[in-house]
């Protein structure tokens, strides 16, 4: 087996592209894309759970919102490794604000009810644990680096969503 020389010889070359080498092959703007998406998913996801951390009432309602909180935190965290992820592929993260409820795979939610905000969490949780397990399948081995990401914001999102159900079953 021999490495590609003309593509390590590339990889010599332009400079100023960072982390975009040759392997990073034509599906990177695809891959851009879905991590845009996912951005947007993560964004709305911290709006969500900031607006139920401080509208939550109710008996339970103090520790609950305090782990909805803790979860906007894991979901902006995870936004900023999306967008660092992108401007190392060479794209712009796209934070624009007009476009990230259409762009998002998770719904935003304005509910007042506890259990109805748990849920409304919980249904979001489960749509991006399918949207990345998807886009998981999709990158396979084309960009590895990327995959291993999603995969970690994937474990996250597995957590808050058994969390999510023991609090909806309680």
């Amino acid at each position: 087996m021999v490495l590609n020389e003309a593509a390590l010889g590339a990889a010599r070359r332009s400079l100023d592209k960072g982390a975009v080498t040759p392997s990073s092959g034509p599906w990177r703007e695809d891959i851009i894309k879905l991590l845009n998406d996912s951005l947007a998913t993560e964004l709305v996801c911290v709006l969500r759970y900031k607006r139920h951390y401080y509208t939550a009432d109710g008996v339970a309602s103090a520790g609950i919102a305090e782990e909805f909180l803790v979860h906007a935190n894991e979901e902006s965290a995870h936004a900023d490794r999306l967008a660092q992820r992108i401007v190392q592929l060479g794209g712009e993260p796209d934070f624009s604000p007009d476009s990230l409820t259409k762009r998002s795979h998770a719904a935003y939610d304005d509910s007042k009810d506890l259990k109805e905000m748990i849920k409304a969490n919980l249904v979001a949780e489960r749509v991006a644990i399918e949207a990345y397990s998807q886009m998981i399948i999709l990158i396979g081995d084309k960009d590895s680096t990327t995959r291993r990401l999603l995969e970690d914001i994937l474990s996250d999102e597995q957590e808050h969503a058994d969390e999510l159900k023991d609090w909806l079953v309680a």
